[in-house]
């Protein structure tokens, strides 16, 4: 069996997603971050960049939520495997998402 491969949040690639690992960051904002849904073994999913590079909004149990690249950058993910990566909702059910646009 070979290593897990470990990367930070930040350096996923907008469509990519990952499994949480750990949180790096001091107790406030990782008591806050896991009450939104960052906790270990969560899919996180890139959904989009700002034009400028920062923030990135993430999707994570329905949830979107923009993290600056400094907060991402401490939040460490493993690759998601087939079964693990759970679709968001808009890729689910295409059709109730055009409907609620």
């Amino acid at each position: 069996m070979g290593a897990r491969q470990v990367s930070a949040l930040s350096d996923l690639k907008v469509g990519d997603r990952g499994i949480l690992v750990t949180l790096d960051l001091p107790e406030t904002v990782q008591n806050h971050l896991m009450h939104m849904g960052f906790v270990p073994e969560a899919c996180v999913h890139a959904l989009r960049r700002a034009p400028a590079g920062d923030p990135t909004v993430y999707c994570i149990d329905g949830m979107e939520i923009a993290l600056r690249r400094e907060t991402a950058a401490a939040i460490r993910v493993r690759p998601c495997t087939g079964v693990t990566a759970a679709a968001t909702p808009a890729e689910e059910a295409p059709e109730l998402a055009e409907a609620g646009r």
